[in-house]
């Protein structure tokens, strides 16, 4: 019986485990739209007496991303010339050990990290800062693809003054 019944505990763990894969197909079809709207870009073309320079029309980068507005300062003793409007956050600490730890991680990663602190207490490592939120949002893809599976819950953090 007890056989039985851990056969069926195995085969149901196999059957759950292997549905929640993401199919590599929907990542492939995402991947050659993306491709195709990129080679689809309008062109201007520039004439100079006998020259033709192609010039891709760019658009302002936007960004509809989700933003945490606070108010938030430089920690004791960091720079706060390094905080911008858009920042990417990818810890939160109320234990200043931690946040220093993961701070020197990533300044040994080669990121000018510095940690911002809230009204609440809250110590935020802050990665990169940027003045624009389109910026900040494709360096938070960069470092959770980077370092992935760390860092997935990374978010930008519109910093007040």
């Amino acid at each position: 019986m007890k056989k039985i019944w851990l056969f069926g505990a195995a085969l149901s763990m196999v059957l759950a485990f292997g549905s929640c894969k993401p199919k590599q197909s929907a990542y492939k079809a995402a991947y050659e739209q993306a491709k195709e709207k990129e080679s689809t870009a309008p062109v201007e073309a520039i004439v100079e007496e006998d020259e033709v320079e192609i010039v891709p029309v760019s658009k302002p980068r936007t960004s509809d991303a989700a933003t945490r507005t606070e108010k938030i300062n430089a920690a004791e003793g960091e720079d706060a010339n390094h905080l911008k409007r858009f920042s990417v956050v990818i810890g939160s600490f109320k234990n200043k050990t931690n946040a220093y730890s993961l701070k020197d991680r990533m300044q040994n990663d080669g990121y000018n990290a510095v940690l911002g602190e809230n009204e609440e207490g809250m110590l935020r490592v802050i990665v990169t800062s940027f003045d624009d939120k389109a910026d900040a949002v494709d360096s938070r893809e960069a470092i959770k693809s980077k370092y992935a599976p760390n860092f997935q819950d990374a978010w930008i953090l519109e910093c007040q003054y």
